[in-house]
């Protein structure tokens, strides 16, 4: 445990690990345990990262990869709005380390990227109770030294970009500041302000996409963002409702 502890909000309590199997899988167990809402796990470096679907994560030293403990009491549908709100945080603690002619923008449903290639990763899982969900674990990759080449959806780290020399708690903390205050926003005014920043900072709204579902690849334009959270693809003359899928240009393989 050699960096520096970054500074956060009272509200929460950061455990550092030099390397770790998964801090999204560490802090889901902890959850079970009774790990308190706004609790961090970060970790130098992991040895069985993942993103969505099961996807691998690679994960050495010198990136970001940190997962948040939150109890939002609400239901799962709701709750899933959560990852909206990590996207706009995470947007904003990055911002600041960037030139002003740097494009980045959030990628439905998880993604931020950087002139059109991922520079970070976002990561919802969830346990329910009931009709509620008793926790969200938010897991946020950012590649700040290395990104993974050969990857389906190309990769940037901010080092490969010419930013080079940002510590991970630099960024962490602004993430962490970040979500307090738009967690905030979500839970008083609901998810409508979210989406209008979330569109915003958005890629792909009003281009041809093809969405790959578990079992099926469509093809459409991306209308919108829904008053949930969902995409709407516009398929000749009828919109479809998409929760859960990958996005990628409608030019690509």
């Amino acid at each position: 445990m050699t960096a520096v502890a970054p500074p956060l909000p009272s509200a929460f309590r950061l455990l550092h690990y030099d390397t770790i199997g998964s801090t999204n899988d560490e802090l889901k167990q902890l959850a079970r345990d009774g790990a308190a809402g706004g609790t961090i796990c970060w970790a130098e470096a992991q040895t069985a990262g993942r993103g969505r679907r099961g996807r691998e994560w690679v994960s050495p030293p010198g990136n970001l990869y940190a997962s948040l403990l939150w109890r939002p009491d609400c239901a799962p549908a709701r709750a899933a709005q959560l990852g909206f709100v990590a996207a706009l945080a995470l947007a904003e603690a990055l911002e600041p380390l960037l030139p002003p002619a740097r494009q980045l923008r959030c990628k439905w449903p998880n993604d931020l990227l950087l002139d059109g290639r991922k520079l970070a990763g976002i990561l919802l899982e969830s346990e329910t109770a009931g009709m509620a969900a008793e926790f969200v674990v938010i897991g946020v990759g950012v590649n700040l030294a290395t990104s993974p080449p050969n990857v389906e959806f190309a990769a940037t780290s901010l080092a490969g970009e010419g930013i080079s020399g940002v510590a991970p708690g630099t960024v962490l903390a602004g993430f962490a500041a970040g979500f307090e205050r738009w967690e905030r926003v979500w839970r008083i005014e609901g998810f409508g302000p979210i989406r209008l920043a979330w569109r915003e900072r958005a890629s792909g709204i009003g281009e041809a996409i093809r969405v790959r579902l578990d079992g099926a690849t469509l093809q459409g334009r991306f209308v919108d963002l829904d008053e949930t959270g969902a995409l709407l693809l516009e398929e000749g003359l009828r919109h479809r409702r998409i929760a859960a899928g990958d996005i990628f240009p409608a030019s690509a393989g």
